[in-house]
Parts: C-alpha cells; structure tokens; sequence
C-alpha cells in the first residue's frame, strides 16, 4: 500500500495541471473521424449496408493467429510476432485487431477489393523480405500498376488521407470473393440497390406533401386570355389551401376536381422482394441469421458456405505477402480459429464435456476454459485419461514376484535345472511344510 506522501508525488488527474492556452500544435484537427471506413453514398444509403456489418462483424469474430505448425500441418504453438499482435491485439493507434478486420471487410465489400498496407515495420520490406510488422491501415486502390499499386491510406501522422505507390509485393490485395454476386454492375447485389433507390425516390415524392390535383374549368382553354385566366384560376387554388388552416378551398358548381395523389401501380416492389431473396441464397444468409434466431444447422451453414471463405481470402493473401519463404519452410502460418462451442446450448455442454475427457480429446481444464471457469490446481486436471478408468499403478520400483514361490523372477531367468529346484526347495516353503517333504 502507497503512503500518502508517496501517492501525492506520483498521482495524476486529468483535470489538473493544464496549462491555460494549448501551447503544444497537435497537428490537423476534424470533427469526425477520417481514418473510420466510409460506404459510397449508393451503398450507404441503402439497406444492404446492414448485411455488410452483419457479415463483417461475423468475421472479425473469429480469431486469425500466426502459429507454427508441424510436418502434417498440425498446429504446435502460437508465433509472439507483430503481426500476430496486430490481428489479435492493436493494428494502429485508432483500432483493435477486431476492429481492423472488420474494417478490411467492410472496404472489400464496399469497392470489391481492398489494399491493407503495414504502415510501420522494423525493416524497410523494401529492401528485405523477412520484416516484422508494427502496424498496418486499410487503403483504397487508386490506381494500378503492373508491380505497382497507387493506394490511398490514412497518415495518422499528418491526421489526412495520403496516395502512395507501393510495391504490389509489400500489399496485401483482397478481392471479394463473392465479386460476381455483389459488385459487378449488374450482379444481383447492385440491381437490388437501384431498385430500393427506385422506391426510396417514389415514396419520397409521396410524401412530399403535394396534393397533385387537376381542375377541369368549364370553358375550352385554347386563347391566350383563357390561359391567362386557368393561370389566375389555378393561383386562386393555391392561395386559398395555403392560407387555410385545415388546408380547405372552394370552387364553381361547374368545376370537377381529380386528385392524383396516389401511389401509381408498379412491379418495383415485389422485385425488391425477389431480388432480395435471390441474394440471400446466393450469399447463404437467411431472415433468422440477420435477425439471430436461426438454429445450429442454419449458423453451421453460414459459417461455411459464407463466413469461411471471406477468411480464407484475407488469410491466404496475408500468409503470400507477410511471411517470407524461409519462414513457411520452418512452419509458420496463419490460421483462423472459431469456437465451435458458441452454438451449443447449456443443457448439451455437459454431455460434450463427458465425452471429450473420456475419449481422451480434452483435460478437464481445457473443459473448464471453455466455459470461462479458472483453471484446477490439482495436477491431474491436466492430464488426457479416461475418469471413468480406474488407472493401476505402473511404476516398476519394485520387482514383479511369483504369487507362489515369492521369489523375483529374474532368479528363474538365471537359474534353470535341478539345481535350481534344489535351492528353491530348500529355501522357500508351502505355510511350515518345506517344499522337498510334499
């Protein structure tokens, strides 16, 4: 425990001690935040931007880990590297590991291919291959190049969007993998976006308050006096709706009046629907998977089919461009890991837990781990055995010895003949009778 004297040396509050003027220049200054990923104003306007965070928000969940592995592809240990501690831990200054891969996916879906740039390394991986990386951005592909990419990336230095060449070598370049189905310009993805900012712009001229009536006059408008005289007719109508209060005005007997203010009959609708659909299949989402109550088999499904494929492109291409040769000869990689226990209901966890540390799969810690309980003390937790097993002592302190004669039995392995049964009969006994008088 601190003294008091001691705590009135060292503490701090971040409400004292501030000079009255800033006098340190913190660089470029904006009221939002310029390095967060921005969706195009067709895609961010619409409702697909929900099933973009819904699949992001599901990859960045499972954990990406550089591990070294084995001859057969087995996973041995996890690599302390900066990579590993920017996908798991603090990419840059302004976001998580999770919040970065969330980032990488939402850009790639966004523009169909993203460029993730290590921004600090401690070799220039110019110069060299084998470099550890610090931190990395997401860019946008500006323009490109045979060996080059012109990347346009967030300087957290400057506080602005920069564009840099960079060599396509030391970038790692994700292209969707479902590119066909959500950004070629007449995928499926892209007509539903037109077609909702088709309704969007018909329900906003319906609700733009106008009452879109026509007035029959009783009297050919064909002169230039009776134009003038519907265009005076017509103001008279106006002025009257405006300055009422509850918007009522009056006409001739001889006038009719037909309002047009009702929604025209289209199809754009029910091909909203369709197109909906049609991308949901293809994509393998579902209602009760963006809503969360679909089923294990459902969720396994999507994991697989969608998920598993979106980390597969980032991992491949981080593992082509972050690892050298040398070091994927000595085992390094990436791999993902998702924990298959988050769909399992509590009332078969126990069941699985019986079955893992009986088949020798799992040590009851590693079980207690999965539920989120600390680990045991005891040294047996860690063991891989089946509980259920009495286990026999097998530690050969002592030798093994004949059940009759009690003798060790390396004395019949030296011993063989007559005079072996000599001295056995002469030694050793059956309860008080010798062995020589039975």
């Amino acid at each position: 425990m601190p003294s008091f004297t001691n705590r009135l040396q060292h503490a701090w509050n971040a409400f004292m001690g501030r000079d009255p003027t800033p006098s340190f220049n913190y660089g470029y200054s904006s009221s939002v935040r310029l390095d967060r990923p921005r969706l195009s104003p067709k895609n961010e306007r619409s409702v697909v931007t929900a099933v973009y965070t819904r699949l992001s928000v599901d990859v960045s969940a499972i954990v990406v880990q550089h591990i070294k592995i084995d001859e057969n592809g087995r996973y041995l240990e996890t690599v302390k590297s900066g990579l590993n501690n920017v996908l798991n831990c603090e990419a840059n200054i302004d976001q998580t590991g999770r919040a970065f891969v969330q980032d990488i996916v939402l850009s790639m879906f966004d523009e169909g291919c993203v460029a993730v740039v290590p921004t600090d390394t401690k070799i220039n991986p110019k110069n060299s291959a084998s470099f550890d990386i610090e931190k990395m951005r997401t860019g946008k592909i500006v323009q490109w190049f045979p060996e080059h990419v012109q990347v346009s990336v967030y300087n957290e230095h400057t506080g602005r969007k920069e564009d840099i060449i960079l060599p396509k070598k030391m970038v790692a370049i994700i292209e969707n993998p479902f590119y066909s189905i959500m950004n070629e310009p007449n995928s499926t993805l892209q007509r539903l976006i037109r077609t909702l900012n088709d309704l969007d712009l018909i329900n906003k001229q319906n609700a733009s308050g106008k009452l879109d009536l026509i007035v029959q006059l009783p009297y050919v408008i064909k002169s230039q006096s009776r134009k003038e005289q519907a265009e005076a007719r017509r103001k008279e109508i106006e002025a009257q709706l405006v300055g009422s209060k509850y918007g009522i005005a009056y006409t001739d007997g001889t006038e009719k009046i037909t309002q047009l203010n009702r929604p025209v009959e289209n199809t754009l609708w029910s091909q909203a629907k369709e197109l909906t659909s049609m991308l949901y299949n293809q994509l393998g989402l579902s209602e009760e998977i963006l809503n969360g109550t679909a089923d294990e088999s459902k969720m396994n499904n999507y994991y697989n089919h969608t998920i598993e494929p979106i980390l597969e492109a980032i991992v491949d291409e981080f593992e082509r461009k972050f690892l050298s040769k040398t070091a994927r000869t000595q085992g390094q990689a990436l791999r993902y890991f998702r924990d298959p226990f988050k769909l399992v209901p509590v009332s078969e966890l126990a069941n699985i837990a019986d079955k893992l540390t009986r088949n020798e799969i799992a040590s009851p810690n590693e079980v207690r781990a999965i539920i989120g309980w600390k680990p045991s003390n005891d040294a047996a937790a860690d063991e891989l055995r089946n509980r259920n097993i009495n286990q026999a002592k097998t530690g050969m302190e002592e030798p093994f010895y004949n059940d009759y004669a009690q003798a060790p039995i390396e004395n019949y392995e030296n011993n063989s003949g007559a005079d072996y049964q000599q001295e056995q009969s002469s030694e050793y006994d059956i309860g008080s009778t010798p062995i020589s008088s039975l």
